[in-house]
C-alpha cells in the first residue's frame, strides 16, 4: 500500500511540473483569462497543434483558459517561480512588472492600428520584450487587442464632462488609473473575471475594454452605451517564465518560436473579423455605439505622456514611438 501511495504521489508531482512519460513528450502549461471563443485562445490552439507537428511530438501545449490558473497578476506570478510555464496578459498588468512596458499603455500614444504594428514588430516590440528578462519573464510575442474604449450602464461618454462621478472599472495598472482620473472618471481596479458581478450589482458604472471582449464577456447585457473614444491600443503578450525557457534546448526554443510567429499573425486576421462581429452583435442587442471627438479625450490625458519627461527609461521609448513611421 505504501508503494502504491509513493508512485501515486509521484505521478502527481510529474503532473504538476508539466512533464509527461510518454515518449519523452514535453508539455507546456498556459494558462490565460479569456474565453475559448476569443480569437487569442484560438490562435493558441493553433500555436499547440503548430508546436506539436514542428517538433514530432517532442513539445506540447496545454492550455487553461478563463482565469482556470489564477488571474492575469497571478499567473505571472507562477511564471516567476516556475509553477506555470507560459500565460498570456494585458500589457497594462505586465507593466507592473515590467517598468518599460508602462509606455505602450499611455494614452493614445500610437496614431493608428498599423503604427502599433510597425513598433511591436519593429525593434522597440523587441526591447521591450526582452526587458522582462531580468525580472523573470521571457516575453515571446504581442496578440493583436485593439483599442480600448469605455462603456457604461447609465449614462452614455461623448465628451470627457460625461465620466465626471462615474465608476469605472480598470486593470490594475498605474497608468490605466491615473487616465481614468485625468478624464474625470472614478478608477476602480477589479479582476476581469468579477467584473460582470459588479456591474450587475453597481459596484462600478462602467468600464473599459475592445469590442471583442465588450462582447464576448457579455457585459453588453448591462452596459448599453459604447463610447469608441480608442484611449489606448493596448496589446497582449505571451510570456514564457525564465526558469522554463532557459531549460528548452536551442532547437526547442526555435520550434517555439516559428509556432508563437505563425499563432501571431493567424490571431490578427482573427481578430480583425472578430472586432467588426462584435459591434454589429452589440448594436443589434441594442447597444448605442458612439463615435466621440476624439481629441476631446487626447487633449486632456497630453499630461500624462509629458510627465514621463524625467524617466530616463520610458520618455526615450516615447519619442522612439512618436517617430516611428
Amino acid at each position: 500500500m505504501r508503494l502504491i501511495r509513493n508512485f501515486s504521489a509521484t505521478l502527481v508531482l510529474m503532473l504538476l511540473m508539466g512533464c509527461s512519460m510518454e515518449n519523452s513528450t514535453k508539455t507546456l502549461r498556459l494558462g490565460h483569462g479569456l474565453d475559448v471563443s476569443h480569437s487569442v485562445h484560438k490562435a493558441m490552439v493553433k500555436m499547440g497543434e503548430d508546436l506539436l507537428q514542428r517538433s514530432g511530438g517532442k513539445l506540447k501545449l496545454e492550455i487553461y483558459p478563463s482565469q482556470q490558473l489564477g488571474t492575469e497578476r497571478e499567473c505571472l506570478e507562477l511564471l516567476q517561480i516556475g509553477s506555470l510555464d507560459m500565460t498570456k496578459v494585458s500589457v497594462g498588468v505586465l507593466e507592473n512588472f515590467a517598468h518599460k512596458m508602462t509606455v505602450l499603455g499611455l494614452p493614445f500614444l500610437f496614431r493608428d492600428r498599423q503604427h502599433s504594428f510597425d513598433v511591436l514588430d519593429g525593434p522597440i516590440g523587441q526591447e521591450l520584450l526582452d526587458d522582462g528578462k531580468k525580472y523573470w519573464l521571457k516575453g515571446l510575442g504581442y496578440y493583436d487587442a485593439g483599442s480600448r474604449s469605455f462603456y457604461t450602464m447609465h449614462k452614455p461618454i461623448h465628451t470627457p464632462d460625461d465620466l465626471k462621478g462615474q465608476k469605472i472599472r480598470v486593470m490594475e495598472s498605474a497608468t490605466a488609473v491615473r487616465m481614468v482620473q485625468e478624464l474625470g472618471g472614478s478608477p476602480t481596479p477589479i479582476s476581469w473575471g468579477e467584473l460582470y458581478t459588479s456591474l450587475q450589482q453597481g459596484v462600478v458604472d462602467g468600464a473599459e475594454n475592445n469590442p471583442p471582449s465588450f462582447y464576448l464577456s457579455r457585459h453588453y447585457e448591462v452596459c448599453k452605451y459604447y463610447s469608441l473614444d480608442e484611449h489606448t491600443v493596448l496589446p497582449d503578450v505571451l510570456l514564457m517564465g525564465t526558469y522554463v525557457w532557459d531549460k528548452l534546448s536551442e532547437q526547442e526554443q526555435k520550434w517555439l518560436n516559428e509556432a508563437v510567429t505563425e499563432s501571431v499573425k493567424y490571431q490578427r486576421v482573427l481578430w480583425a473579423e472578430a472586432e467588426a462581429e462584435a459591434l454589429r452583435e452589440v448594436e443589434k442587442a441594442g447597444v448605442e455605439i458612439i463615435r466621440p471627438d476624439k481629441t476631446l479625450f487626447a487633449d486632456k490625458v497630453a499630461d500624462i505622456l509629458e510627465d514621463y519627461k524625467n524617466d530616463s527609461e520610458i520618455y526615450p521609448l516615447i519619442k522612439q514611438i512618436q517617430e516611428t513611421k
